[in-house]
C-alpha cells in the first residue's frame, strides 16, 4: 500500500533544510538580541557622557556665574539654557540655586519649583550622574556644581529622556532587523540550493529509506557468490565483496589500492586496467579459472569500472573430461568401424570355404588388441590413467601418431592418495598428451612417449612424488617461448573454434594447486619433453581452506627448464 504524502517521513534533504533554516534563524535572532542589548547599553552610556559634558560646560561658563549674581537670574539664564539644549541635543538643561530651586526649565511653569532628584553630592562640590524620573519622565541626567572661589554658588543639571534613548535604539534595531532578514533570506536560498542538489543525489529519500537501502546493499553484496569489484576512475578498488576476495585470493585491506598493486597475474591485471569492456573472457589465476566481465561506468567522463568474476574451475575440468569422453567415443566409433571391416573379412573368408585363414586372421587381431591392453595395464594399473592412455592411444592412432607407454612406467592401483583426484590427473596427462600429439602429427615417425611412475617410495608418503613425462617427435619449443608457452592464450597454431593456448596453462595451474612442478626441455631424440612432478601426500595441503588456496598458503612456483637447442616452432597446447 502506498504511503500518503502527508504520512510519509520527510526526505533527508527536507529534514536538513528545516534544521538549517531553524539554525540560521536562531543565529540571526540571537545576534539581533545581543546587538539590541549591546546597543542599548552603549546608547545609555553615550547619553550619560553627553549629559555630563553639557552640564560641566554650562557650569564652567562665566556668563552663568555672572547671571547668578544678578537680581533676576532667570531672565538671562532661561534663554541661554534653551539655546544650549537645542544645540547640544539634550532634553533639558536646568540651572538652579545651591538649594535646588530652578532658575531654568524647558517648561516655564516649573521655574521656581524644587528640582526633582538627588543633589547632595553636587552641593558638596562633586559631579555625578543618575537615572531619575522627573517632570519630563525617566531620564539619564548629570548634576554638577557651579563653583566660584571654591564655593558652590549654584547647580546645573542636564539630561536626556530614556524614551529618546529607546527611540535611538529602535531606529538601530529596525536597521538590524532588515539586515538580519536579508541574511536569513540569503542563508535560506543557499540552503535550498544545497538541499536541492542533495535531493537529486539521494533521490528524495529519507534517512530511514537510505538506511534500509544500505542494509539491503550490504546483505546483497555479501550474499552474492560471484565476485563483484568496483573500480574508480583511477583504477583503485572502490568496493569488493567476499566472493571477489576469495576468487582473487586477497585477504588484506584492498579498498583504495590500485589494481596494479594487488599482485594479480599479468593477464588478469591487464583485463581489469583495460578501458575497453571485456565479455566472458577466460583468465587464469594460480588456483582458478575465472570468467571476467568488465563494464566501464561513464557519464560524460570515465567514472570507473564494474567487474564481475565467475569461478569456472570445476566447469572447465568437467569440460575437459567431456572432451576426453568425446575423444573416447570417436575412438570407439573408429574401432567399431574397423572391427566391422575385420568381421566382414572373416565372414567372407568363411563363405569362401577358407575357414583356417579366417580363424588365423581373427586370432591375430585379438592378440594385437589384447597385447596393447596388457601393455598399458601392466605398466599403469591405476584405472583412471590406464583408461585415459587406452583412449588417447586410439585417438593418436586415428591421427597417424603412435602413442607408446615407456617400459619405465609403473603405477599400481590404489597407490594415489585421495588428495590427488582423478579429475586432476585427467587434466594434467590428457592436456600433455593432446599437446604432444598436435606437435608430433605430420612429423617423420610421429610418436608420443608417455612415462608415468612414482619416485621416492614404494607407497604413498609425504616424501614420494608422481612423475608424468610426455615426449614427442615434433619441432620442440623455441627457447624464447620457454615461459610464454604456459601462458593462457599463447599458441603458434591458428585459433580454433574453441580457442587455443589453454591446455598447458591448465596443467600449470593444476600443478601449482598441488604444490608440484612443471618443466619443459628438449627431448633426447628431438622434440619437446614436458614433465610434471606431483607430491603424493596422504593429506590434502589445502584442506580446510575451501575450494581456493588455503588460508596463508603460498603456492610453490612452477620452474621451467631452459630448452637445450633452438627450434623454429612451438609445440602448442590446445584446449581439452
Amino acid at each position: 500500500m502506498r504511503v500518503p504524502p502527508r504520512l510519509r517521513p520527510r526526505s533527508l534533504a527536507g529534514q536538513l533544510f528545516a534544521v538549517q533554516a531553524v539554525l540560521i534563524a536562531a543565529v540571526v535572532a540571537g545576534y539581533a538580541l545581543f546587538t539590541y542589548v549591546s546597543d542599548r547599553s552603549q546608547a545609555e552610556e553615550a547619553a550619560t557622557r553627553q549629559a555630563l559634558a553639557v552640564a560641566v560646560t554650562v557650569a564652567d561658563s562665566p556668563s552663568v556665574r555672572e547671571a547668578i549674581h544678578t537680581p533676576k537670574p532667570t531672565k538671562r539664564l532661561q534663554p541661554y539654557a534653551t539655546e544650549v539644549r537645542q544645540h547640544a541635543g539634550v532634553d533639558f538643561v536646568t540651572i538652579m540655586t545651591r538649594d535646588g530651586i530652578r532658575w531654568t526649565h524647558p517648561d516655564p511653569r516649573q521655574i521656581g519649583q524644587p528640582f526633582l532628584g538627588h543633589i547632595e553630592k553636587a552641593q558638596n562640590g562633586e559631579s555625578f550622574t543618575e537615572t531619575y524620573t522627573g517632570t519630563l519622565g525617566p531620564s539619564v541626567r548629570a548634576v554638577t556644581p557651579v563653583m566660584e572661589n571654591g564655593e558652590v554658588i549654584g547647580l546645573v543639571s542636564a539630561g536626556i529622556r530614556v524614551q529618546a534613548i529607546s527611540d535611538r535604539v529602535q531606529d538601530q534595531l529596525t536597521a538590524l532587523v532588515g539586515v538580519a532578514a536579508g541574511a536569513l533570506s540569503l542563508g535560506g536560498i543557499g540552503t535550498y540550493i544545497v538541499n536541492a542538489r542533495l535531493r537529486r543525489h539521494t533521490h528524495n529519500m529519507n534517512a530511514a529509506e537510505l538506511s534500509n537501502m544500505h542494509d539491503y546493499h550490504q546483505a546483497a553484496l555479501h550474499a552474492v557468490r560471484e565476485g563483484l569489484v568496483m573500480l574508480d576512475g583511477q583504477y583503485r578498488v572502490a568496493l569488493i565483496n567476499d566472493g571477489a576476495r576469495e576468487l582473487l585470493g586477497v585477504t588484506e585491506k584492498v579498498v583504495g589500492r590500485s589494481v596494479a598493486e594487488l599482485g594479480l597475474p599479468a593477464p588478469l591485471t591487464g583485463a581489469l586496467l583495460s578501458s575497453e569492456p571485456r565479455v566472458d573472457e577466460v583468465l587464469l589465476t594460480a588456483e582458478r579459472v575465472l570468467v571476467v566481465n568488465t563494464s566501464p561506468v561513464s557519464g560524460g567522463q570515465r567514472r570507473g569500472t564494474v567487474v564481475t568474476l565467475r569461478d569456472v574451475t570445476e566447469l572447465q575440468s568437467l569440460t575437459g573430461e567431456l572432451n576426453s569422453e568425446r575423444g573416447f567415443t570417436q575412438a570407439l566409433r573408429s574401432q567399431a568401424h574397423e572391427a566391422a571391416n575385420r568381421l566382414h573379412t572373416v565372414v567372407s573368408l568363411i563363405e569362401l570355404g577358407r575357414s583356417d585363414e579366417a580363424v588365423e586372421f581373427a586370432t591375430a587381431e585379438l592378440e594385437l588388441a589384447q597385447a596393447l591392453t596388457d601393455q598399458v595395464v601392466a605398466a599403469v594399473s591405476e584405472p583412471v590413467l590406464a583408461a585415459l592412455l587406452l583412449g588417447k592411444t586410439a585417438q593418436a592412432n586415428e591421427r597417424g601418431v603412435e602413442l607408446v607407454v615407456s617400459e619405465d612406467s609403473r603405477i599400481d592401483d590404489g597407490l594415489l592418495p585421495e588428495s590427488l583426484p582423478a579429475r586432476d590427473l585427467v587434466t594434467v596427462l590428457g592436456n600433455l598428451i593432446d599437446n604432444a600429439v598436435d606437435a608430433a602429427q605430420g612429423s617423420v615417425g610421429a610418436r608420443v612417449t608417455v612415462t608415468a611412475y612414482t619416485d621416492g617410495a614404494e607407497e604413498s608418503t609425504d616424501d614420494s612424488v608422481l612423475v608424468l613425462r610426455v615426449t614427442d617427435t615434433g619441432t620442440g619449443v623455441d627457447p624464447a617461448h620457454a615461459e610464454a608457452v604456459f601462458e593462457r592464450g599463447f599458441s603458434t597454431k591458428p585459433a580454433g573454434p574453441g580457442g587455443r593456448g589453454l591446455g598447458l596453462a591448465l596443467v600449470r595451474q593444476t600443478a601449482r594447486r598441488h604444490e608440484g612442478t612443471l618443466t619443459v626441455s628438449e627431448a633426447a631424440g628431438g622434440g619437446a619433453e614436458f614433465e610434471v612432478r606431483l607430491p603424493l601426500r596422504t593429506t590434502d595441503p589445502g584442506a580446510g581452506a575451501g575450494a581456493g588456496a588455503g588460508a596463508g598458503a603460498v603456492p610453490v612456483p612452477v620452474p621451467t627448464k631452459a630448452v637445450q637447442a633452438p627450434r623454429a616452432t612451438v609445440a602448442g597446447g590446445d584446449d581439452v
